[in-house]
């Protein structure tokens, strides 16, 4: 059989522990047999992160930058375990956040639907696609902390010399502090992002902040994202029958939990981390999620939607194969391969990621999957395979 021909690479991030281990197997199992995969290989593994002093991140970001498209396997940020662990230099910041800072990207994620795994939440009829902030807030925060009283300040000084200082507070014994900050421009990319992403998926747009509290912070993300709708997207909303709503975020969970879905519910950083989780875990699994990084000028970086799976990974190393849900690093390399072959034109390529995914889908829905999944199934599975057989029965329905 004559492979898939492909015109132009994709940047290929690599990344760490099991879903590193399942990445190779997805390649030597479903995309080489298949196609003669063009890629320009990264190698995100925790080590050559910290040997590079990030260099190899910077660069893969760049990549995804000049190809256009990129595929990330799911990677380690380090605390002070892991620089033990893997004997680091330092502790190193998230690759995740790198790129995602690089690209100025918003990230979108969509629960992978399967007819016989049902919501936990019971209103829930159609996936959530979180629209996730990609920039600022914690993730490119300053901290410290300090080991006695004194006053702590937040100190602005502009290009002109003029300083602007607020007293944050007059601290009795040590504590913590913490500074984060985020870009207009950003913020307005951000909107765009959802925006657009709403219209082409045609649903409703839900935005969320606390704005009650942080009346200027999160006053300005309500305010920039109201303006950008107003002036560039509620014509275009209204002839589609769409709406754009913003409420407070406490309100925005609680009305989520009594919805019945098919929204792109978008979030300021860290709110979209968790949220996002929240969502993928009450439709099943974390390893359900489809994730796309969208950068303001159309770049597109896939990604599983979760961690590295650290406990199987140490019980891997022990010779043990383990249950592990490779779906979500299956989608991020089929959402990558659409995506090369919507821009560079090769209609076989983007039937054949069509393809991977229905065998993928076809196999659990016939009762056949990972343990991850065996709690939620209903009717109950018929069979639990380990990462490895489940890959190879998908292989088996491509062929």
């Amino acid at each position: 059989m004559s492979k898939i021909q492909m015109k132009n690479p994709i940047a290929e991030l690599d990344g760490d522990e099991m879903t590193r281990v399942l990445w190779a197997v997805i390649k030597d199992k479903l995309l080489n047999p298949f196609i003669e995969l063009k890629t320009e290989y990264y190698d995100l593994g925790l080590k050559e992160r910290d040997d590079t002093d990030d260099k190899i991140t910077y660069e893969a970001a760049a990549a995804i930058k000049r190809l256009g498209v990129g595929v990330k396997c799911a990677t380690i940020t380090s605390n002070a375990a892991r620089v033990k662990e893997y004997n680091l230099k330092q502790l190193t910041p998230s690759p995740n956040g790198i790129i995602r800072a690089e690209l100025d990207g918003t990230v979108f994620r969509k629960p992978i639907i399967v007819s016989n795994v049902k919501p936990a939440v019971k209103s829930w009829k159609k996936p959530f696609i979180m629209g996730r902030h990609a920039y600022g807030d914690v993730y490119k925060n300053c901290e410290m902390h300090v080991d006695g009283p004194g006053k702590a300040e937040l100190v602005f000084t502009g290009k002109d010399g003029k300083e602007i200082r607020k007293t944050i507070a007059e601290l009795s014994g040590p504590g913590i502090l913490q500074g984060i900050h985020n870009l207009d421009k950003s913020i307005e990319n951000f909107a765009r992002c959802c925006f657009r992403y709403a219209l082409d998926e045609k649903v409703d747009v839900w935005f969320a902040t606390k704005d009650t509290i942080s009346k200027t912070y999160d006053g300005q993300f309500k305010e920039i994202f109201q303006t950008i709708f107003d002036t560039e997207f509620k014509a275009d909303f209204e002839k589609n029958g769409l709406s754009y709503f913003y409420t407070l975020i406490d309100d925005a969970v609680a009305r989520i939990m009594k919805h019945e879905g098919g929204i792109l519910w978008a979030c300021k950083n860290y709110d979209g981390d968790v949220m996002s989780d929240m969502v993928a875990s009450a439709n099943g699994s974390l390893s359900m999620m489809t994730s796309v990084l969208v950068s303001p000028d159309g770049k597109f970086e896939y990604e599983a939607a979760h961690g590295t799976v650290q406990r199987h990974y140490y019980r891997y190393m022990k010779g043990e194969k383990t249950s592990t849900n490779p779906v979500a690093l299956i989608f991020a390399w089929t959402g990558a391969l659409a995506k090369r072959a919507e821009l560079d034109d090769t209609p076989e390529l983007a039937a054949f990621a069509k393809k991977l995914e229905k065998a993928t889908l076809d196999l659990i829905e016939e009762g056949v999957m990972t343990g991850d999944l065996k709690a939620l199934a209903e009717p109950a599975a018929k069979e639990i395979l380990n990462s490895w057989d489940f890959i190879d029965r998908i292989a088996a329905k491509l062929q």
